[in-house]
């Protein structure tokens, strides 16, 4: 191997959270050799960061009994396993509206009670900060949020006591398949190009998937994406200790964001800022430069107009900062808002594989599926 060639069992592209994850898993309970590469200048920077910190406990999905059942599976195990990355000092109620709703107040509760999620009234003075002529019933409920800073030095640490080679600020350009069958990775970083041969890629860039795919002439695959906001606020005193999402539909929810100790505030109708398909035969448009490049006015005061009808002390929150980034999901998600696991192993050459979840909860079947992927490939089994 020359100075600028680097060889490794699995290569994994992208330092988030299920990149990194996932690495952890390769070299701790399969024994690999596993490079992670991150184009950024740290891990979980970017969809790692930017997004609502809630732990899912099934309630977001009334419309998909599958992804409620696969939250409510593992919550308890994101909190036994990240416990030192957990904020659970709030309460956290769900407000189901009277219009516009998918989902009426009782089929809320028979969600909750088939999949076993914790549910009850809310208390008289939680009902009372809705106006009751839009907000139908007010549940309480158990979910908390996780601290992405806390999360990262985790990840970080474990990385680093497992032995996996983690290469901040370098990128991988391009995959093609060696005469042998290896894989080589064309890359670059600060200290310029290079290259890594390797058995199997992980391409876990979340909305980049394509871009790696793309300059590798290989089949994209269909994904959605939009431009979200994230709004910072500081919230009213009534509402300091309480995280609350009004659904199912156009509208909102504000939580606990640990990481900066403020509130999220989000919108179903405000949150977007653009959309846009990746779909085969079509221009390539990659994520962050949409990102980089898009509209830099927030939608905090429609956000807090549209959310103050249903809960007026809302009113009274003062933005503190906004986030932008690139939320990716399957097209087919846009029908029910599921959020199965993206797993394409072998797309386009042997041993490149895609991955993609949807919600922080997803990492536990994804680790699963990767195995059950090994170990049919052990036996022989495509």
């Amino acid at each position: 191997m020359t100075a600028s060639r680097i060889e490794c069992d699995d290569l994994v592209v992208g330092g988030g959270f299920f990149g990194c994850s996932l690495a952890v898993h390769l070299r701790e309970a399969c024994g690999r050799n596993v490079l992670v590469l991150e184009a950024g200048s740290d891990l979980l920077q970017r969809a790692s960061y930017t997004n609502q910190a809630r732990v899912h406990n099934g309630y977001h999905y009334p419309r998909s009994l599958l992804t409620a059942l696969r939250s409510r599976v593992n919550y308890p195990r994101f909190l036994a396993k990240f416990a030192d990355c957990i904020d659970e000092s709030f309460e956290k109620y769900y407000a189901i509206s009277r219009g516009f709703s998918k989902v009426t107040a009782n089929q809320f509760r028979i969600l909750c009670e088939t999949i076993g999620a914790p549910i009850a009234p809310a208390p008289a003075h939680v009902r009372k900060m809705f106006d009751s002529h839009l907000v139908e019933d007010v549940f309480t409920v158990r979910e908390c949020a996780f601290d992405s800073v806390k999360l990262k030095r985790r990840m970080a640490s474990e990385m680093d006591r497992v032995g996996v080679d983690l290469r901040l600020q370098n990128e991988a350009k391009r995959v093609t398949q060696l005469p042998n069958g290896e894989l080589l990775v064309d890359c670059a970083g600060p200290g310029g190009d290079f290259q890594v041969v390797c058995k199997r890629v992980f391409n876990c860039t979340y909305s980049r998937i394509n871009r790696l795919l793309e300059a590798s002439e290989l089949p994209l695959i269909p994904l959605k994406h939009e431009l979200t906001e994230i709004s910072l606020v500081e919230v009213p005193e009534p509402i300091r200790n309480l995280g609350v999402t009004v659904m199912c539909g156009p509208f909102f929810s504000v939580m606990p964001f640990p990481s900066r100790g403020l509130h999220s505030f989000s919108h179903v109708r405000y949150t977007p800022h653009c959309q846009w398909q990746d779909a085969q035969g079509q221009p390539y448009m990659d994520p962050y430069s949409v990102a980089a490049e898009g509209r830099r006015r927030s939608n905090f005061v429609r956000m807090v107009a549209d959310a103050k009808r249903y809960m007026p002390v809302l009113a009274g929150c003062k933005q503190a900062d906004y986030l932008l980034e690139v939320k990716t999901v399957l097209p087919r998600s846009e029908v029910d808002d599921s959020r199965p696991i993206l797993f394409r192993q072998d797309h386009g050459l042997p041993g490149l594989n895609c991955i993609m979840g949807a919600k922080i909860d997803n990492i536990f079947d994804m680790i699963e599926f990767v195995s059950a992927a090994e170990s049919l490939a052990s036996q022989g089994i495509a």
